[in-house]
């Protein structure tokens, strides 16, 4: 693949134990390197505890040295925890698209950081902000929430805010996700073809 030797694209993925946030860097990581990228990927944070904070780091490129995003080179965060956001707007400059899901999960003895309390911050960081219920419409059109972040992996594709196309990433969740959730993991990623027209009023 030929692209500019000086392409990259950072994202990092922020969220709790157990939203499958391991499942969407296999996939991001088995697209990227299907189309010739070189690829970098990093997990930080409390990945065996269950409801634990978790941030994960993909890079990939003509050529990445490092797995970590540097302090303001993050071309999108996902999060798939509304307030786990703030955490990673570290990662943020003008141009950073952040999609986030429209979901909180308390934490035991901490107050919960309200919605417009978070958009007021990250409104001061960048204009690129899309929060979706996607626990919400996967609940309600797949009886399951726990794929909302393939759901939102989809939308990403579905409105070219990564430069992955669909068929790329339908070939990696067909490569990285077992047989019996397989067809789950698919209805999931296609349902944003239906269900969300995003844009930035979102917010």
């Amino acid at each position: 693949m030929k692209t500019n030797k000086n392409f990259e694209f950072n994202i990092v993925i922020v969220g709790t134990g157990g939203q499958g946030l391991l499942t969407l860097l296999e996939i991001l990581s088995d697209a990227a390197l299907n189309k010739g990228y070189d690829v970098k990927t990093s997990e930080l944070h409390g990945l065996s505890q269950r409801g634990g904070s978790v941030e994960v780091h993909i890079r990939f490129g003509e050529e990445i040295f490092s797995p970590l995003v540097p302090q303001t080179k993050a071309n999108l965060i996902l999060a798939l925890e509304t307030q786990e956001t703030l955490k990673a707007s570290y990662f943020a400059n003008p141009e950073t698209v952040f999609l986030i899901n429209k979901y909180l999960i308390p934490i035991s003895d901490q107050k919960v950081v309200s919605e417009d309390e978070i958009l007021k911050v990250l409104k001061k960081l960048s204009k690129n902000i899309f929060l979706v219920p996607a626990n919400e419409i996967c609940k309600k059109e797949l009886g399951n929430e726990v794929v909302a972040g393939v759901y939102l992996l989809g939308l990403a594709v579905l409105k070219n805010l990564l430069p992955l196309k669909s068929d790329t990433i339908l070939k990696a969740i067909k490569n990285k996700i077992p047989e019996k959730y397989l067809e789950l993991n698919l209805k999931a990623f296609n349902l944003s073809k239906t269900t969300q027209s995003l844009n930035p009023s979102t917010v």
